[in-house]
């Protein structure tokens, strides 16, 4: 099977960079500081005139849990229908009930909006009660991809579940298990040797860049307080490359 890298990007030049490191397929986002939420279709068109590259696009609508109100569920159907013009190939979603279960009735109207798109669950599988149950009732509404951790803060703490689904995509031919959450390189030589079947990788490759602003004052935060507005977050074409290298040089 294909082995997938795919770089999750919040700028045009976060793009060019996990472009030109080797990705396969673009994660589009903005406000990759607050773990992701809906993007522009105007970014979207920004890459689409310098590449045909495949991009899902994160649909999210605000920080926080995803559990969502049918308001936040009808802006996301006008938001995936606006990149759907705009060229996005695919669309990443996720809703939960209270319980913590697949909100299936929410999700089939986000399905329904995507068309003949491509989808992945996101980490919204990470929160939820029972993973694996969310893995198959994805899969019952067309899902092709889940992206998770394995429930935990990062892939390598999650290597049991991230077993666990594997076991459960190639039993069932079910949904590509998009490994992500702390994955660089070194991760990935790791995992492709202790999860038989991992193939298929989810990165941000983010370095600091420091602000070309001379003039800086302080104590004068425009988010969060405490956060760091003279560093900016980019994807590193050289992070990418090496995630490549290490993907293509695993055992299929």
């Amino acid at each position: 099977m294909k082995k997938l890298l795919e770089v999750c990007v919040d700028s045009l030049a976060s793009a060019r960079a996990a472009i030109a490191g080797g990705a396969d397929r673009l994660e589009l986002c903005s406000a990759l500081l607050a773990g992701g939420l809906t993007p522009s279709p105007e970014l979207l068109r920004q890459i689409r005139r310098e590449s045909s590259i495949p991009v899902r696009c994160l649909m999210r609508p605000r920080a926080g849990d995803f559990l969502y109100s049918q308001d936040e569920i009808d802006l996301l159907c006008a938001q995936i229908n606006s990149l759907r013009q705009a060229g996005a190939d695919g669309f990443v979603i996720g809703c939960l009930t209270a319980e913590g279960d697949l909100d299936r009735c929410a999700m089939h109207q986000l399905v329904n909006a995507c068309g003949d798109c491509g989808l992945t669950l996101h980490r919204a599988i990470d929160v939820a009660r029972d993973p694996l149950q969310t893995y198959r009732d994805a899969a019952a509404l067309g899902i092709d991809t889940i992206l998770t951790s394995g429930a935990a803060a990062s892939c390598m703490e999650g290597q049991t579940v991230l077993g666990r689904l594997l076991v459960e995509r190639d039993r069932t031919g079910g949904p590509e298990i998009l490994i992500g959450a702390g994955v660089n390189a070194g991760v990935i030589r790791t995992l492709t040797q202790t999860l038989p079947g991992a193939r298929a990788f989810h990165m941000s490759g983010k370095i600091e860049r420091e602000s070309g602003m001379k003039f800086r004052r302080e104590g004068v935060p425009m988010g969060l307080p405490g956060l760091d507005e003279w560093h900016i977050q980019q994807t590193d074409c050289s992070a990418v490359r090496a995630a490549r290298t290490a993907l293509d040089g695993s055992a299929t």
